[in-house]
């Protein structure tokens, strides 16, 4: 497949932070890359480099933040040369490839989902995707489509279902004036707390307890972007303990 134009769009929620959405490779070392990388979308694209080293092809381009949060984002590609629009959830960013070719030339296969093992250099140690996507649409193909209706050929289907599973987990929303009171643990001397969470805010409280008997306080916040953890215990020598990260 040799392309002056390429036009790639799909949508894509996952709750893991790597993965390869997509990948292509031709022997002339040309390839495209769509991946996840600390939950940040990266594009990989080389139009073609020369063995002497003057024309270095390689070029990467990140976007986005957050990506893992198991909502639905929305990435469309639009290549015509060198010129490429990236766009992420409507946020849409324009670049040029480095090196000076135009076409980009790749074997007869790309693959979504992950990147098999081909003894090429660029198939190392990268995760395969694991989440849900959908409306894979490459040059004017629906590819969702066609891999329903085993219409790819050829192709290898592995350990797909064509449909979404929903996490197990429940996630709480608070806003601004809201907060979630449990019952505490008497005579336990033991005080454990573990969750996840995600904000823009840089400042709020996260967990207070009052211990029993006045025996102090346990206190978890942000402040300015840093988690701070603040232990008051009464009736001891040393009775305050931070602990900022």
């Amino acid at each position: 497949m040799k392309t002056l134009k390429d036009v790639i769009s799909l949508k894509f929620k996952t709750s893991e932070s790597e993965g390869v959405i997509f990948h292509g490779e031709g022997q002339q070392g040309d390839y495209i890359t769509l991946e996840l990388k600390k939950a940040k979308l990266v594009l990989n694209l080389n139009l073609g480099s020369n063995q002497l080293g003057s024309i270095y092809g390689h070029t990467s381009v990140m976007t986005g933040s957050l990506l893992d949060d198991h909502h639905w984002h929305s990435v469309i590609i639009e290549r015509h040369g060198r010129n490429i629009n990236l766009t992420l959830d409507r946020h849409m960013q324009h670049f040029r490839t480095n090196g000076e070719f135009d076409y980009l030339d790749l074997d007869y296969e790309i693959t979504f989902g992950g990147m098999p093992f081909s003894g090429k250099p660029s198939s190392n140690s990268r995760k395969n995707f694991k989440g849900c996507m959908e409306s894979i649409n490459y040059n004017g193909n629906n590819i969702t489509d066609l891999a329903k209706r085993k219409k790819l050929e050829p192709s290898n289907v592995g350990n797909l279902s064509f449909s979404c599973v929903e996490p197990h987990t429940v996630p709480v929303f608070f806003n601004a004036t809201s907060y979630l009171e449990v019952p505490g643990r008497p005579s336990q001397d033991l005080f454990s707390v573990s969750f996840l969470f995600r904000t823009w805010n840089p400042n709020g409280l996260l967990v207070f307890s009052n211990f029993a008997d006045d025996l102090g306080n346990a206190e978890i916040d942000i402040n300015e972007g840093k988690v701070s953890v603040h232990i008051n215990v009464t009736q001891v020598k040393k009775n305050r303990i931070d602990i900022s990260s």
